[in-house]
């Protein structure tokens, strides 16, 4: 630990309900596993939250010593629509629509997860493993369970029974559900469910004979269910009993509340000391939602190219709105939002690119390890960026005191304030200039534009041999056009 800034750290744990004081199982190691994108889309804003979220987390482990083995997975398999235990596989879905190849989907999805994440200057997990490179593990879990007498096959099919499991321990104990009201409240009727109860959920479920992703099985051809390649993942790379699982609020029921059943089952242990929930996007004070048009993608938000917002806005900027909230609170953005953050942003990358030309005096006249101090504490009590963000516009201010010669420093609290600063804004907060980007990124729009609407003219002369060579040459230079009845739209692959 660096001495004199980091103190006791409290984590809130969503199974206590309580901030808690962060005890690492083995220190200096740490173990940490957020659940990672299904790989059929391209991730939206909600999601790019979450991993910015836990990437601060990451961050900040590290810079005050500890060893993360952070383990983030691609859901490649198994995650049926609406999360429910019938109906098809997403990844299945969306490569029957577009006439593909499942792994062409999930290579396609993924490579372009990879990309945001890269903009959005979050570091890539120290392991980044499919729930598709895991089939035989799972399988053996599903095994561990049956044989303690918690599962149950049904043609071929595998179900967790939660009344049994619930004979000897909770179920909703992350959530706070109450199980008979849940019970209570579903509308399956007895003969329309293979499944025993409502609650039971799929640990492996049969393929149809027109399912294209599936496995061999003891129980048959089938595929695994969603909520196991997360337990199965988590525990095989972190062990039986890890620090930190974080994810998304929306993941809270079912999917840890599942998790925690599986991992329980299977090796008689809770498998997490700490859960960490990351919370909501809104757009424009509303929920966002495909069918409603209220959505926004962070290229569109990059590009400009969206009804919502009336410029671009860089990664950094997006990055730097997003940590201005704490991770457990909701956050509506708005151009109003971005364009008040662009500000700050730009006064924060102003003040560190002032530190080298800052001169030293023989006193100081404030206390540098006091203040820098207090940006350590914010970060120590639940992660809470906005105030330790709050606590570098103070240092900000003294920056521009001091290029004024207003304050002043000695040789050596210089130092150690230009070199906190830039630890704290580059390397945990994962802030950079990217400004330049931006400008290019706003001219690359309006080239774009120029060829859009030279294809859009030569698609009305019937020219369609240039309409198609200029939506060609774009996707090998990495732009994919995409008509729509409002008009042809972009994406930067």
């Amino acid at each position: 630990m660096k001495p004199g800034e980091t103190k006791e750290i409290y984590i809130y744990n969503t199974l206590s309900g309580e901030k808690e004081k962060f005890e690492p199982l083995n220190p200096p190691f740490v173990g940490m596993y957020v659940c990672g994108p299904t790989v059929y889309n391209d991730v939206h804003l909600g999601n790019c939250r979450t991993f910015i979220s836990f990437d601060v987390v990451f961050r900040y482990l590290q810079h005050i010593g500890y060893k993360v083995r952070y383990v983030r997975n691609i859901t490649d398999a198994g995650h049926l629509e609406n999360d429910a235990d019938e109906g098809e596989d997403k990844i299945a879905k969306k490569a029957r629509l577009e006439q593909l190849e499942p792994m062409e989907v999930v290579q396609r999805y993924t490579v372009g997860f990879h990309r945001i994440m890269e903009r959005f200057n979050v570091l890539p997990p120290s392991i980044e493993p499919t729930a598709t490179g895991h089939i035989v593990e799972q399988i053996q879990m599903i095994k561990k369970i049956l044989d303690e007498g918690l599962a149950y096959e049904v043609n071929g099919s595998i179900y967790f029974d939660v009344k049994k499991y619930m004979e000897k321990e909770p179920y909703g104990e992350l959530s706070g559900r109450n199980v008979d009201e849940l019970i209570a409240g579903s509308r399956e009727l007895e003969g329309q469910s293979e499944k025993r109860n409502p609650l039971d959920f799929a640990l492996w479920k049969k393929a149809s004979p027109t399912h294209i992703m599936r496995w061999e099985s003891p129980w048959g051809e089938g595929f695994p269910g969603w909520h196991l390649e997360c337990s199965v993942m988590s525990t095989k790379y972190l062990g039986e009993v890890f620090d930190i699982h974080g994810g998304g609020m929306d993941l809270k029921f079912p999917h840890h509340e599942c998790e925690i059943a599986q991992c329980t089952a299977a090796h008689h242990k809770k498998p997490v000391r700490y859960w960490m929930h990351a919370n909501m996007l809104t757009l424009n004070g509303k929920r966002m939602s495909k069918s409603t048009g209220n959505t926004l993608l962070p290229q569109e938000i990059f590009s400009g190219q969206n009804p919502f917002l009336s410029k671009p806005y860089s990664p950094a900027v997006v990055r730097f709105f997003m940590l201005q909230a704490h991770y457990r609170s909701t956050l509506d953005i708005s151009d109003e939002a971005l364009a008040a953050a662009e500000k700050g942003f730009r006064r924060l990358m102003d003040a560190v690119a002032l530190l080298p030309e800052l001169k030293a005096a023989e006193k100081s006249t404030f206390d540098v390890r006091a203040a820098v101090q207090k940006v350590y504490d914010a970060l120590n009590d639940d992660f809470n960026t906005p105030i330790a963000i709050a606590e570098l516009f103070e240092i900000v201010r003294i920056i521009n005191l001091m290029n004024t010669g207003q304050e002043s420093l000695t040789a050596s609290d210089l130092l150690y304030l230009s070199e906190r600063v830039k630890a704290l804004v580059h390397d945990v907060l994962g802030l950079e200039d990217d400004t330049r980007a931006t400008t290019d990124t706003s001219k690359l729009d309006a080239v774009i534009q120029i060829l859009i609407e030279m294809r859009q003219k030569a698609r009305a002369d019937r020219n369609f041999a240039l309409s198609d060579q200029i939506r060609d040459q774009l996707l090998k230079a990495g732009i994919q056009l995409k008509d729509t009845k409002e008009g042809t739209t972009y994406t930067l692959l």
